[in-house]
């Protein structure tokens, strides 16, 4: 009895799903025939917003014009932008190198034969205060030229500064009574102005003369030790007053629309330790550095604290500020090293080349003073695709080389086809390229008139 009701069941549902495979099967049929309905808000006789391919006429373009998709533009990314006069305040980014001012830079240097006495606690890089002592020294002449000095010093005034008797004198017996001649000798030997006034102050003669700090400043070379002999003009010490150094800055020429004037401000940054200087431009030096490829530009700033030091590299910020010009992202042209180009949207999916000539460069746009209009726009992302695409596009229509453009029609012609064609004239020692006979026969007739146009 189970099996028989089991049974009945099966043969019921295998049925059931039999009618409702017919009944779907059915209604799709019914769907596939029904006729197309139609919105009464569109006409059937609307076209595209595209034009088609057929309705363009290309001959017009430049050679070297592709056309791409905007299915295909949407996948390899390609983007447009306007050419456009931009203006304003933008900063050339240098590297700088901190070096003493020439002005500030002390050389104590011997003005006689001698030997080094004693030196002191100055070690090269030491900051020493003005008349600080740095070493002492010894001369025979010494003794003797202070004996005279004080004899001098200890003279009647009358007898030293009578005019009436010091015209009477020899002009030998005037210089032995003069003071500043003496004072004149113990500096050329190397005693400084602070130990001629002590010498006249205590009147005892010292054996031993001290070098002492022009100016405060760091010592930069130290050339003595005690017991050295030295001979006349010996460098003792090398100082530098870095309270204001010198900033020497690189800029390539093609960074500025002119060079920095004296007197412009700058920027030095310190970028490990997050300080920064207002610096001014003192001099564009007439220096060229071969192997960098640049400009020497020096500044001038205060250096409180001593924190910039001589050889620190730093970074150097110049605003400046552009009159309004044609300038396109940098991103936008392709630089061969022999022509830029870049590639101008015709519309509906036309792409033409376009050779330009580019200015001064600042951030991410450059300066274009030849070869486009305001207005037009211009391929700024995926032009190497487009570059690809037209480089075969002038292939398959052998516009290989170097193109020249013909006088007549002004059109881009192949060098090298227009030569193999014949279709080439001279005129005034220059050579003319032709797309057609017709235009060199035209040429040929008034070449003045052309070559004018």
């Amino acid at each position: 009895m189970r099996t028989l009701l089991t049974t009945i069941i099966f043969i019921i549902l295998l049925a059931g799903s039999f009618l409702a495979g017919s009944w779907y099967r059915d209604r799709e049929t019914v769907k596939v025939q029904a006729p197309e309905v139609r919105s009464p808000s569109v006409s059937s006789d609307a076209k595209p917003d595209t034009v088609a391919d057929s309705d363009i006429d290309a001959s017009s373009l430049p050679p070297g014009t592709v056309r791409i998709t905007p299915e295909r533009q949407q996948v390899v990314g390609i983007r447009t932008g306007v050419v456009e006069k931009t203006e304003g305040e933008y900063f050339i980014r240098a590297v700088g190198r901190v070096a003493p001012d020439e002005k500030r830079v002390y050389r104590l240097v011997a003005a006689a034969d001698g030997w080094i006495r004693e030196t002191y606690a100055n070690d090269t890089g030491t900051l020493v205060k003005k008349d600080e002592r740095l070493a002492s020294f010894y001369n025979p002449l010494f003794r003797t030229t202070q004996l005279s000095y004080l004899s001098v010093l200890g003279s009647p005034p009358d007898e030293r500064f009578d005019a009436g008797r010091r015209q009477a004198l020899a002009p030998s017996q005037l210089a032995t009574v003069n003071i500043k001649t003496y004072v004149d000798a113990l500096e050329s030997l190397g005693m400084s102005q602070q130990q001629i006034k002590e010498l006249a102050r205590t009147r005892e003669v010292s054996d031993q003369v001290y070098i002492v700090a022009p100016a405060t400043g760091f010592i930069l070379a130290r050339n003595v030790s005690p017991g050295q002999r030295f001979d006349k003009g010996f460098e003792w010490y090398r100082l530098a007053d870095l309270s204001r150094v010198w900033i020497l800055a690189d800029l390539f020429p093609i960074e500025i629309a002119g060079d920095p004037q004296p007197g412009m401000k700058a920027r030095v940054k310190l970028p490990d330790q997050k300080k920064e200087f207002q610096a001014t431009v003192a001099k564009v030096l007439p220096q060229f550095d071969a192997n960098s490829r640049t400009l020497k530009v020096r500044l001038e700033l205060d250096n409180p604290g001593y924190v910039l030091r001589p050889d620190m590299f730093v970074d150097v910020e110049f605003p400046v500020t552009l009159p309004p010009a044609l300038s396109i992202p940098v991103d936008a042209i392709l630089d061969s090293g022999l022509r830029k180009t870049v590639f101008v949207d015709r519309r509906n999916g036309f792409f033409e080349p376009r050779e330009v000539e580019t200015g001064f460069r600042y951030g991410n746009r450059v300066e274009i003073t030849k070869g486009l209009e305001e207005g037009e726009r211009i391929v700024i992302s995926g032009n190497f695709l487009i570059d690809s695409e037209s480089r075969l596009e002038m292939a398959a229509s052998g516009m290989i080389g170097t193109l020249s453009k013909d006088p007549v029609c002004g059109m881009d012609v192949s060098v090298n086809k227009a030569t193999k064609a014949g279709r080439k004239a001279s005129y005034k020692g220059k050579t003319y390229y032709f797309c057609v006979d017709e235009c060199k026969k035209q040429f040929e007739k008034e070449p003045g008139k052309y070559v004018e146009k």
